[in-house]
């Protein structure tokens, strides 16, 4: 769904409501979470999700092609995490997203071999 589409919904649940107002709604919303995250605020909106920033520190990165070791500067990310009940809306027979656990091959019924397959 794109914005004009959510827009389109918006005018299409609330009748008396004209396009041009329900586009204003929208963007009205969406500048509140940029401008609250841009200010290092945290959005929670229930029932929804939360929007926060996360911090990435600089580092050194590499070029895939050509192999060169290039410089990444620390910049700032939009992060959401959905709720519970986006979750379960998702996921309605029950099932939960599990987290991948590393396990070692014995865990799992796999025998090292060594080198060769031997």
């Amino acid at each position: 769904m794109i914005k004009s589409e959510l827009v389109e919904c918006v005018t299409r649940r609330y009748p008396g409501l004209y396009q041009r107002d329900a586009e204003t709604a929208v963007d009205a919303v969406f500048d509140a979470i940029v401008d609250a995250l841009a200010n290092g605020n945290r959005v929670e909106i229930r029932g929804f999700g939360a929007f926060s920033a996360k911090d990435r520190r600089s580092r050194v990165g590499r070029n895939p092609r050509t192999g060169q070791r290039v410089p990444v500067i620390a910049k700032r990310l939009p992060m959401f995490k959905a709720s519970k009940e986006i979750r379960e809306a998702l996921n309605p027979n029950g099932v939960k997203a599990s987290r991948t656990r590393k396990t070692s091959f014995s865990e799992r019924g796999i025998e090292a071999e060594g080198p060769g397959g031997e």
